[in-house]
């Protein structure tokens, strides 16, 4: 069972591998949803995440021959790290199998703390199906990444440091996957401060507790496609759900999309990188009302490779109409190019890409196209601009934005 007494003593023994996160008061975020709101950095751990919690804290209650024997786990990234750094601390063997789309940030970074890395499957529920095969082959100890009480206990250690620094907290927003963390967070939450709202956040194409809480068990997705490859699980973990169920008040779910602008937001105004998972509790403060109350979100990790990073930072852009192309057409003769950089120019701008297709027609002297892609401050300053395009008679067309 989860219980206070274990929750006090994971606290102590989590301490001897994890950085303090204290809070981070977020004066725009605050604004934007007429709460308090609070960040809790779990990004900022020595791994990236707040796995390392739930793993190390596993691990120090294993035998001496459990740990010799080898651990093993599948995890997406984030507790393969916290299970390979635990182990490299207590001095035995680690294999992680990673389903074969983690992030290479992941994989190398879990190899970096000398843990034996097997890429398998293309989800989570893959991998771990395949590290059970080889746990009982090979006779290793398993170390599940959320479906363990013990997990569980570690990571509701995260609980016990909010209330201790802001007891008087309304709400605590958590990402959801497989359970853990909510699992332990909720249950200590309310053994603190049973008025203490906590709230599951998953992506939408992988909301396997909303189904679970629905169906009164764990139900298994047909697929689990989301950008927040953290929390991609298909089924939950049959020990956390009765945790869930008394605990956690409501379970919101985000689009993809939605983790976009958070992941600028979190970015520009925190200078924070947050991967797309431990950006859900950020996402879903849009679906809360919390004028006037105190709001934790969690931010569960931050562990995201750069590849991803540029993307989501250009699809970003783009969302919020600050990069936008347009398409005209020109008769081709010097000056023409002149004059829509002129008129762009005047309307404040800024151009960042140029094509130039003379053989849009066959009839060159009708028109020529040309494809600008530029920069704006934001959709009022984009229409501002195509307005300005207009007047002087190059009718723009809406293309599909690209940078690179």
């Amino acid at each position: 069972m989860l219980t206070l007494e274990k929750f006090e003593e994971a606290s102590e023994i989590v301490k001897q591998v994890t950085n303090p996160t204290k809070l981070v008061y977020s004066e725009y975020l605050s604004e934007a949803s007429g709460g308090r709101v609070y960040l809790k950095p779990e990004n900022m751990q020595h791994t990236g995440a707040y796995k390392l919690r739930g793993a190390y804290y596993k691990i120090s209650t294993l035998s001496e021959e459990e740990r010799q024997k080898g651990l093993i786990t599948a995890s997406a990234g984030n507790h393969a790290q916290g299970v390979a750094y635990a182990a490299k601390k207590y001095g035995c063997k680690a294999t992680i199998v990673m389903p074969t789309v983690t992030p290479l940030i992941k994989v190398n970074r879990t190899k970096s703390y000398g843990a034996e890395v097997i890429l398998y499957g293309d989800v989570y529920d893959d991998a771990c199906a395949y590290a059970y095969e080889l746990a009982e082959k090979n006779g290793y100890t398993f170390v599940h990444p959320f479906d363990d009480l013990d997990v569980a206990t570690g990571q509701g250690t995260i609980a016990m440091e909010i209330v201790q620094e802001l007891p008087t907290v309304d709400y605590i927003l958590v990402p959801v996957g497989g359970g853990g963390l909510i699992s332990g967070v909720a249950t200590l939450a309310k053994m603190l401060n049973p008025k203490i709202k906590v709230i599951g956040v998953e992506p939408a194409e992988a909301a396997s507790m909303k189904a679970a809480l629905q169906a009164g068990e764990v139900v298994e997705l047909e697929s689990a496609n989301t950008i927040a490859d953290g929390t991609a699980v298909k089924a939950v973990g049959i020990q956390n759900l009765p945790y869930v169920q008394e605990n956690v008040d409501d379970i919101l779910l985000v689009e993809d999309d939605e983790l976009i602008g958070a992941f600028l937001d979190m970015v520009e105004n925190h200078k924070m990188i947050v991967e797309n998972s431990g950006l859900l509790s950020v996402a879903a403060l849009k679906q809360l009302e919390c004028k006037g109350k105190k709001v934790v979100c969690i931010l569960s990790g931050g562990n995201m490779d750069v590849i991803t990073m540029s993307s989501i930072v250009q699809h970003g852009l783009i969302q919020r109409d600050r990069i936008f192309s347009v398409s005209v057409l020109l008769p081709d003769k010097p000056g023409e190019l002149v004059r829509v950089a002129a008129t762009i120019a005047d309307a404040q701008g800024n151009v960042i890409k140029l094509e130039h297709n003379q053989f849009v027609s066959t009839n060159r002297n009708a028109a020529v196209e040309l494809r600008i892609t530029m920069e704006a401050f934001g959709t009022e300053h984009k229409h501002k601009i195509l307005d300005a395009l207009e007047k002087k008679g190059f009718r723009p067309k809406m293309i599909s934005a690209k940078l690179y």
